[in-house]
């Protein structure tokens, strides 16, 4: 199943950091922003697994990136991640 999530991320002197406004805790952060997206996507796809695996997961919902109220130097960004809700779902 597919999940998408808006991420904010700022660029710093010395690379990246990044967050997800509806993934509580869910931060990041990388040299460059390849790094950083990929660390984002891996980051969510581990915060949604672990929720799914919970007796009674409850997915927040998603704030569209349109209402997120950025900060200087802020930019925002979806990130899509594919979780394997059961074995053998793709085959």
């Amino acid at each position: 199943m597919q999940f998408i999530y808006p991420a904010v991320f700022k660029k710093h002197e010395k690379g990246y950091t990044g967050y997800f406004p509806d993934l509580e805790g869910c931060e990041v952060s990388g040299d460059t922003l390849d790094e950083v997206l990929e660390e984002a996507r891996l980051a969510c796809a581990d915060w949604i697994t672990v929720e799914l695996e919970e007796d009674a997961p409850v997915l927040p919902p998603v704030t569209d990136i349109e209402d997120i109220v950025l900060k200087e130097h802020e930019f925002a960004r979806r990130i899509c991640v594919t979780i394997r809700l059961y074995d053998g779902w793709d085959e």
